[in-house]
């Protein structure tokens, strides 16, 4: 269901009842929604003609679907985790996790947001950050996404690289359905999709490139399955793995735009899954300090980080065996 603010975006200031007609709403609920929102001072509201008002730049954050940059989307979240609440007490006082199983909506929308994401920077903006790598993909090689979810990504990338080979592996059955029919519908003779744990992908030197979308922290075993992958790439290899921008210690995330948000998420979901397999329960704002420390652990001689303007969510580790390309420098924040 399409929300108010998306349709205030396009119109100029207007009552309560313009709004609900322009959005198919009862006027009575939009109303009162309008009142939360001008007290939050997000709308603005003019007295004299009652007309509300969505400025121009909060409208970015606010409206586009699933967008990036669409804050509002992402609060479909908050209900999501509402609804675990007490079995997460529970795990307060008796230790033990929260079953995927108990998060029936999260996967889709974690997939709405992921594809929303993967459009925008995936091969414009990602690709680049690996010196060669697009055009090594043009010419041909050989690579799979490690919990790769709903296979967004590798369908995107098969799609663009004809010539390249792809393989998305994932421990929900439901989700590699869900990869296949895409790929079939997209007409893909080169994406294919493996229902299997990670930790169980016991293979020698097979891959060009690997990569591994906000995966690794919320495996039960990733120390396990960092060394799965690493095991997997050939010597020339790389391993792209994107994770949450934090630092492993929390005093150095006070300034965090995001840090309340990282840990609540982790602590609701990401943390109590993995306790749920009897896991580890590594966390999203596991950070770059531990990150590093355990893809050297894994193997990987040589580690950049690199980030991107526009994603004040994410770190880009690049994991190799060799040295990085010369001249080839970090990306900051901007």
């Amino acid at each position: 269901m399409a929300l108010p603010n998306d349709f205030m975006a396009d119109l100029p200031p207007s009552t309560s009842k313009q709004i609900a007609e322009a959005a198919g709403l009862n006027e009575r609920y939009v109303r009162e929604w309008l009142g939360a929102l001008v007290t939050g001072r997000i709308i603005d509201y003019e007295p004299s003609a009652q007309s509300y008002c969505l400025s121009s730049e909060h409208a970015v954050w606010l409206t586009g679907a699933a967008g990036t940059d669409n804050i509002a989307s992402q609060t479909q979240i908050i209900p999501i985790l509402a609804a675990v609440e007490q079995e997460i007490v529970q795990c307060f006082r008796l230790g033990g996790g929260v079953p995927y199983s108990s998060y029936p909506r999260m996967l889709d929308l974690i997939a709405d947001g992921t594809r929303a994401k993967h459009d925008e920077s995936l091969i414009d903006k990602v690709l680049p950050l690996i010196p060669a790598l697009a055009e090594r993909m043009q010419d041909g090689i050989e690579v799979a996404d490690f919990g790769c979810g709903s296979g967004y990504a590798i369908n995107l990338l098969a799609s663009a690289f004809p010539r390249s080979r792809f393989i998305g592996y994932d421990i929900s059955s439901e989700d590699i359905q869900a990869g296949r029919r895409e790929a079939e519908r997209m007409g893909l003779s080169n994406a294919r999709f493996v229902a299997k744990d990670a930790e169980a992908l016991k293979m020698s030197k097979k891959f060009d490139l690997i990569t591994s979308f906000d995966a690794i922290h919320i495996q039960a075993q990733p120390r396990i399955v960092l060394r799965r992958i690493a095991n997997a790439l050939r010597s020339d290899g790389t391993f792209l793995m994107v994770d949450f921008a934090a630092s492993s210690r929390v005093e150095e995330n006070l300034d965090h735009p995001l840090g309340p948000f990282m840990y609540t998420f982790s602590c609701m979901h990401c943390m109590t899954v993995s306790l749920a397999q009897d896991g580890v329960g590594l966390g999203a704002v596991w950070g770059e300090e531990k990150a590093r420390q355990m893809l050297t652990k894994a193997g990987f001689t040589h580690i950049e980080l690199k980030r991107i303007a526009s994603d004040i969510f994410h770190n880009y580790y690049i994991a190799s065996f060799r040295q990085p390309f010369a001249g080839v420098h970090k990306r900051e924040f901007r």
